[in-house]
């Protein structure tokens, strides 16, 4: 039986998969079960934040299994406290942190820190939560109707929560709020939603009017977040301070783990949340590792270089091929190239893997670029090199 016909036979069919068989990593550079070499444009969609095989990322977890990789949350656990405190001194923000598995639970920790929120602060309940049109927030019953896309909203899992409002833009959040309204939910880049970038002083305008409210500001910087934009969070970017941050993806650079920062301390008792593997030793070892990796590149220059090196690539991909790309848009090591047509992209993305260069699709008809943070320059030149084959073939 073939490894295609094995995964389709035993392994529920909810991607659509390439059936590559990767079975090494280096950097940005995975390589098959032939031996062929791929450069790696999308990190596990930005999970693989220090790249594959990354020698200080393995030595953590290696080091930390031999020792401990898990008991409960019911017993203090180092590793845990060091990373809650290492997140918060980069965050620059005063926060308590709790530890989850994803994206998405983190997401649901954060409505329910809003909700408890909403139901103790207030005379009269507040529960609703306003989220943006093309959104993504997770795949559970309660962020998928968080999520401001109604293709996710199928009547397959309903019923779902309710509470939850979608505007098309920034400026139509004031006119949505009402005296049940707790939290308004924001990408300030919406990856799967195009990889589209919201306005700096439009943002930093809707923080100090939601302060004014009495209305908490979420920001899920679950794809933003860990250097993603080029500052430890996206938040520090766009200079505001949200009431509650929730991280995932390139934080364990692997290993599952996500989190929920808030400035609410005092909201959740003991009792009112929890998680199973949520920060256990092995995943918060992880996060150790990576945090140092990638503060050390943030502060010695190197990841700013790399930032703007690959920047300067893309650009001058879309300007060449303007007969294919609309913009580039983005931020950091997040970005895109917004595609005339769904179609071009699709061919995009089939020929750029046809040359050995993994890239990714986003909404909007976006080709979505997502490296690891620590990909060097000649991965860079070699991947732009196989995307300009790609797109002249087109």
């Amino acid at each position: 039986m073939t490894l295609e016909e094995l995964d389709k036979q035993y392994v529920l069919q909810t991607y659509a998969r390439d059936y590559t068989n990767f079975v090494k990593g280096v950097g940005a550079t995975l390589y098959d079960d032939e031996g062929n070499d791929y450069i790696d444009f999308a990190s596990g969609i930005a999970v693989n934040s220090v790249g594959h095989g990354n020698e200080r990322l393995t030595n953590a977890i290696c080091e930390q299994a031999k020792k401990i990789i898990h008991i409960s949350n019911l017993q203090v656990i180092e590793p845990q406290a060091k990373l809650a405190e290492r997140m918060t001194k980069l965050s620059g923000y005063d926060m308590g942190v709790f530890f989850a598995n994803s994206g998405a639970e983190a997401n649901e920790g954060a409505i329910k820190i809003a909700r408890k929120y909403g139901e103790t602060q207030f005379e009269k309940k507040r529960y609703k939560v306003i989220t943006l049109e093309h959104s993504f927030h997770g795949r559970t019953i309660t962020t998928v109707k968080a999520t401001g896309q109604e293709s996710f909203h199928t009547p397959h899992f309903s019923p779902y929560p309710d509470g939850f409002g979608y505007v098309p833009t920034i400026a139509d959040i004031d006119d949505a709020i009402d005296d049940e309204t707790v939290a308004v939910l924001l990408e300030l880049v919406q990856g799967e939603g195009g990889v589209q970038p919201f306005d700096k002083q439009e943002v930093q305008q809707l923080a100090a009017h939601l302060k004014d409210k009495k209305v908490l500001l979420i920001i899920d910087e679950v794809q933003t977040g860990v250097y993603r934009t080029g500052e430890f969070l996206a938040s520090n970017l766009y200079e505001i301070e949200p009431d509650i941050i929730t991280l995932a993806k390139g934080l364990g650079g692997g290993v599952p783990i996500g989190a929920v920062m808030t400035k609410h301390k005092e909201v959740l008792k003991a009792g009112d949340h929890g998680s199973t593997f949520g920060g256990n030793y092995l995943s918060t070892a992880a996060g150790l590792a990576v945090l140092d990796i990638l503060s050390e590149a943030y502060e010695n220059g190197r990841l700013h270089e790399t930032l703007i090196y690959f920047e300067q690539k893309l650009q001058a991909a879309a300007q060449q091929h303007s007969e294919l790309f609309e913009q580039e848009v983005g931020l950091g090591l997040m970005r895109g190239l917004r595609a005339k047509s769904a179609e071009i992209q699709g061919k995009v993305l089939k020929a750029s893997m046809k040359e050995r260069l993994i890239v990714l699709k986003a909404g909007r008809n976006t080709v979505r670029f997502l490296p690891s943070l620590t990909i060097t320059k000649e991965e860079i030149d070699e991947g732009f090199r196989r995307f300009e084959t790609a797109l002249s073939s087109l």
